[in-house]
């Protein structure tokens, strides 16, 4: 059934979630020691899936797409999104319009000195376009394409009904166990975007990304951190990010765009010396501040380039 034999490990991880989803609300542990850890982990598998979510919407993991659209309904059960809504502000506004107006979540619209401040407003900052365009995109897609919208509506409808019975049912787990985790989920997969692309070249063939090469990170994100590679072959499997990178990307990029540590780099980026530089070295300066230009295509929608629409691609 699965496409890739590599994504038994995508769908270990899902069932991860929902265990510890499970086991935290039967149990409600009170120790602190057991606690933590298992809340922090939760937070963590939930952020996990968002990049599931991320690699769903690209390149699916079953041969069916009956399962391909059941699994997506799970996923939003995982990451507090709908996950036929990421098709709109990723795949179709920042893939196509990488760091210009239409990019809704082009980095150069936090400009504070402070960098890590930068960091901490960009999720904030890009939020209302993201939401904004989702609403915009989905009110065309509903007379365009009524598939694409009938699943984007199932997937909304299973997350908001299943959020309410579990406040009804317990608030303060539902607050602990359910939405904090998806919070930390969507805000961290959104301000990845800030580190894989401010300071780097969107007019540059090889330098409009950078890389987090490290095998421990890779491992637990599905070589998320290969993202050069990713943008060039959008549809490429995760499976094959490494490799395809070390062949095609490796030997033409800049060497400061391969960051074997993305801890590393974030102690650098943004605690000391925390500046805010090209990926060269050099000062990074911003363009003019403009608007956001509208992304929604003005072309029917099967005009958009294959694979582009999740599971009703």
């Amino acid at each position: 059934m699965l496409r890739y034999k590599a994504d038994i490990r995508t769908l270990g991880f899902v069932g991860t979630y929902f265990a510890l989803v499970i086991l935290q609300w039967l149990w409600a542990p009170s120790d602190w020691l057991i606690a933590a850890p298992l809340f922090l982990a939760t937070c963590a598998f939930s952020w996990f899936c968002a990049v599931i979510t991320h690699n769903t919407v690209h390149c699916a993991v079953f041969e069916s797409r009956g399962l391909n659209k059941a699994f997506q309904v799970v996923l939003t059960l995982t990451y507090g999104h709908p996950v036929s809504s990421y098709v709109s502000g990723h795949n179709l506004s920042h893939h196509m319009y990488v760091q210009e107006d239409r990019d809704v979540m082009r980095t150069t619209k936090v400009r504070y000195r402070w960098n890590l401040l930068n960091l901490l407003m960009f999720v904030p900052k890009v939020g209302g376009a993201i939401t904004k365009g989702d609403f915009a995109f989905a009110k065309i897609m509903r007379k365009q394409r009524p598939r694409w919208f009938r699943q984007f509506a199932i997937e909304a409808a299973v997350l908001i009904v299943v959020t309410v019975t579990l406040f009804i049912l317990d608030w303060k787990k539902a607050l602990l166990y359910w939405y904090v985790p998806h919070l930390w989920a969507a805000w961290g997969i959104i301000a990845i975007n800030f580190l894989q692309h401010d300071g780097c070249d969107e007019t540059s063939k090889w330098n409009h990304s950078r890389n987090f090469t490290g095998r421990f990170f890779g491992w637990w994100t599905f070589n998320n951190g290969f993202h050069g590679i990713h943008h060039m072959h959008p549809n490429l499997h995760w499976s094959l990010a490494r490799q395809r990178h070390e062949e095609e990307l490796a030997p033409n990029i800049h060497p400061e765009l391969d960051q074997p540590s993305i801890a590393a780099y974030a102690w650098k980026a943004f605690i000391w010396p925390g500046k805010r530089v090209r990926f060269d070295g050099a000062p990074l300066v911003l363009p003019p501040e403009v608007p956001d230009r509208s992304w929604i295509p003005a072309a029917k929608v099967e005009d958009l380039p294959a694979n582009s629409l999740g599971a009703e691609s």
